[in-house]
């Protein structure tokens, strides 16, 4: 399912009145630990629909074996909710920096999501229909860009209203986006962004809320889809049983990050979520190419699915350590901040 990759926060040293060259960004690590972890179960869940050279994200069955059914709990429709959420954060955190170095922040900000409209279409037409960016680039200029002229009490009580009538009436998947993508806004502007770093108590109550009542409304999920995949059931709770996951995921993923495993957490999440674009296109790539030498990508099992996703995330993790080691962003993130700010930023950094 950004994304600097999706949703990241560039703070950039911009004329008045006309952009000038990106100079420094400011980052917030938990956002990008976020990303990378979002950006590993986005890939666990799109292994196989790639490699069948099209479809949706997800079709919603109940699995046949145990290990299918836990892949399919822990998965299926839990992470792209977190991407979809921190694309709404990246947008409001990249209107406020442009709000006070630029003319006209919202020209800015259609450059940027039209330059991700065309990377989501060639990826879409060229490599697989199951892309997500064209999606994220439309809603974007749709939902995120007017709500950019409305109070901030408006924008998070749109943002719950559709939630709630995704979850209930259209049975989740992309209808959710918009409602993660106000959320994530709403987040951003009443301040809790900032303060992502505090109040480890709040965070785990909220946690253990979405927890505790993620487990019965995905018991619910599994005997609804066994019974009839088609009733009100089933569609109700399969994406409720997501977003509950994925906000216990998020919340456990902050405090984690207060505790001794701050640092490898950070270590191994966030070079996969400072280059998520970069990453998530070159995914597709890798799982096609894995796909046509192995070939029965509709046979894999539960393992094999597995072992893919963690080669490739390896491979992901590797150059993105050794890149981002030399340059401030990946190569497609760069070419985004470049047509987003109509000049060439800095890529490598200073010897």
């Amino acid at each position: 399912m950004s994304w600097n990759s999706i949703g990241n926060v560039d703070i950039i040293d911009v004329g008045r009145s006309r952009p000038a060259a990106p100079q420094a960004r400011k980052r917030v690590d938990a956002l990008d630990v976020l990303r990378g972890f979002a950006l590993c179960g986005i890939l666990l869940a799109n292994v196989k629909p790639i490699a069948h050279r099209g479809g949706e994200i997800g079709t919603g069955h109940v699995p046949e074996t145990t290990a299918a059914t836990v892949l399919h709990l822990l998965v299926d429709q839990r992470f792209f909710p977190i991407f979809s959420l921190l694309f709404g954060v990246g947008f409001s955190l990249v209107l406020e920096s442009t709000q006070a170095r630029a003319r006209q922040p919202r020209v800015v900000l259609l450059r940027r999501l039209l330059a991700l409209l065309a990377v989501g279409l060639f990826h879409f037409l060229m490599l697989w229909k199951g892309d997500v960016l064209t999606v994220y680039a439309a809603l974007g200029m749709l939902v995120l860009l007017p709500s950019t002229w409305l109070p901030r009490r408006v924008v998070a009580v749109t943002a719950g209203l559709l939630i709630v009538l995704s979850v209930s009436l259209f049975g989740g998947w992309y209808s959710l986006i918009p409602g993660l993508f106000l959320l994530g806004s709403a987040l951003t502007r009443y301040g809790v962004v900032k303060r992502i770093g505090s109040g480890p108590r709040t965070t785990a109550v909220l946690g253990l809320i979405f927890a505790f009542a993620a487990v019965p409304t995905a018991v619910i999920q599994l005997r609804a889809g066994s019974a009839d995949p088609g009733s009100t059931t089933f569609r109700v709770a399969y994406p409720a049983a997501g977003l509950l996951t994925a906000g216990a995921y998020v919340c456990g993923i902050l405090l984690l990050l207060r505790t001794r495993l701050a640092r490898p957490l950070t270590a191994v999440f966030r070079p996969l979520g400072q280059m998520a674009l970069t990453n998530y296109l070159t995914a597709t790539v890798l799982v096609l190419a894995i796909s046509g030498v192995v070939g029965g990508s509709d046979r894999w099992p539960v393992g094999g699915v597995v072992a893919v996703a963690g080669a490739i995330l390896l491979m992901q993790w590797t150059w993105s350590v050794v890149w981002l080691r030399r340059c401030h962003q990946g190569p497609v993130e760069w070419l985004w901040r470049w047509v987003t700010w109509w000049q060439r930023p800095p890529l490598r950094r200073p010897s």
